[in-house]
């Protein structure tokens, strides 16, 4: 977020090894840092230290959103809302899945359709995609280098577990994951509001994470926040240190962050506790943009994580979403099974009826 005062309405934000992307609300990207290999796609191999704005090509990608963006190694790949895929920068192992080991300045269409996700791994030369049935991966593996994409066998269950099958080690950290940034309608931000964030200088209570310290003002709290005002008159009024048991530094950081720059990025790694956060210190924007968030990502590959969370908060808004995927994708997986084993036929009805048995108290 170093740049945060450069761009304004950034939507989205993806960090590769020396190069990163942003997007704002209005759909526009812009890239900065290393660009040895073109990876940041401005038609040249000349690093940049401030953002600059990646132009696309004339074509039928004018009036089609961004979806997603992963950076690689040295390399990075767009994902459009049509389900297609372009990408630049180095291919020295196929890792553009262009067929060739030609390098690419210039944003270029990979050839596989209907992708609903993708990855890359900061560390490792090689690119996967999702078309929400199965997994493929192109680039370097350790069965060789694999110069266009190639269908997984097996059924990896994540992009983890599809990482796993083609590196020669399974440890599979360094895959590349969005951060989606809400801004608020009202910014917050002035220079005078951020000089009382975590300023050595001006600050009159510590929030303390563990061995970390984030520094703030409380009138400044008191005045954003109903639930700082509870607790600066109430249980905190005359405490320097407040230690925070519940919360991560960084999850902290980025809320208290959030409450003097007005804007917050949320990804899956931190959305449990932000939204646990939302909660318990009443704060209905985050609430909003925690739902926005989980609305977007949601699908069968996330449910797991975000069902409990849609249970415990009752987020009925998500409902409709979470009938639709159960219908179109869960459900068909669940009739192949039982065409697959009769037994499993009998497993599901004895569920089934199970769950539609009227409770009788004792």
């Amino acid at each position: 977020m170093i740049f945060i005062d450069y761009l304004e309405n950034v939507e989205l934000i993806s960090c590769g090894f020396d190069h990163n992307f942003s997007i704002t609300n209005k759909g526009e990207i812009y890239s900065w840092g290393l660009n040895s290999c073109g990876q940041l796609g401005l038609g040249d191999e000349r690093n940049r230290n401030t953002p600059c704005l990646v132009s696309f090509p004339n074509d039928d990608l004018i009036d089609i959103r961004i979806k997603d963006i992963v950076a690689g190694n040295y390399h990075s790949i767009f994902l459009f809302e049509n389900g297609q895929l372009w990408g630049f920068g180095s291919n020295r192992d196929g890792e553009l899945g262009l067929g060739d080991k030609n390098n690419r300045s210039n944003l270029t269409k990979i050839p596989i359709e209907n992708v609903q996700k993708i990855a890359c791994s900061k560390f490792h030369l090689f690119s996967l995609a999702h078309d929400g049935s199965s997994y493929y991966a192109w680039g370097s593996t350790k069965y060789g280098n694999w110069l266009s994409s190639r269908k997984l066998d097996g059924q990896p269950a994540s992009f983890s577990a599809a990482s796993a099958m083609i590196l020669e080690s399974p440890i599979t950290f360094g895959l590349t994951s969005k951060i989606k940034v809400f801004q608020f309608q009202e910014p917050i931000s002035t220079k005078s509001i951020i000089r009382l964030f975590n300023n050595p200088d001006n600050y009159d209570v510590k929030f303390v994470i563990g061995d970390r310290r984030i520094l703030a003002c409380k009138c400044y709290l008191k005045s954003v926040s109903d639930y700082y005002c509870l607790m600066f008159s109430g249980a905190w009024k005359e405490k320097v240190e407040v230690e925070i048991r519940d919360y991560s530094y960084e999850t902290y950081y980025a809320y208290l962050r959030m409450l003097h720059y007005g804007c917050i990025g949320i990804n899956q790694n931190r959305i449990t506790q932000l939204i646990d956060l939302a909660t318990c210190y009443i704060d209905k924007r985050l609430m909003k943009h925690c739902k926005t968030f989980i609305r977007d990502d949601l699908d069968e590959q996330t449910m797991p994580t975000y069902l409990p969370l849609v249970i415990k908060y009752e987020i009925k808004e998500l409902y409709d979403k979470l009938s639709h995927i159960t219908i179109e994708q869960v459900l068909p997986k669940v009739t192949d099974s039982i065409l697959q084993n009769n037994e499993n036929s009998i497993e599901f009805l004895d569920w089934f009826y199970n769950q539609r048995r009227p409770f009788i108290p004792k």
